[in-house]
């Protein structure tokens, strides 16, 4: 596990920043200390803790590590991986969805748009 370099960790919250704004910065300053690891080209997102518990295994046995975020392609582009939404949805306004009941729908006001997917 090494940490990012430079300019991958500039892709990465650049491709955060478009799902959390400012709040990336409460992703990244937590109190229990979770930062971003890589390995074999995979991001994870991993406790201070749990970090220092794996230095014991090495790096050739260890297969994952925290909540893996993505892999890095071969182009340095970065595509956020399913799990890494948990993590995500805690700062993200963007993640959270507001249905209406049928009833609901029926009284709005003329000119609104109803769309539900």
């Amino acid at each position: 596990m090494q940490p990012l370099t430079r300019e991958e960790t500039h892709v990465m919250f650049e491709k955060i920043a478009k799902y959390l704004g400012e709040d990336l910065q409460l992703l990244v300053d937590r109190p229990d200390g979770t930062c971003f690891r890589l390995h074999s080209k995979w991001v994870s997102y991993v406790s201070k803790k749990i970090l220092t518990l794996a230095t014991n295994i090495s790096s050739d046995k260890l297969v994952s590590l925290g909540t893996c975020f993505r892999k890095f392609t071969g182009t340095h582009t970065f595509w956020l991986h399913i799990t890494a939404l948990d993590q995500l949805a805690l700062y993200a306004k963007g993640f959270r969805v507001a249905a209406k009941s049928t009833q609901d729908c029926r009284k709005v006001d003329p000119m609104a748009i109803m769309a539900f997917h």
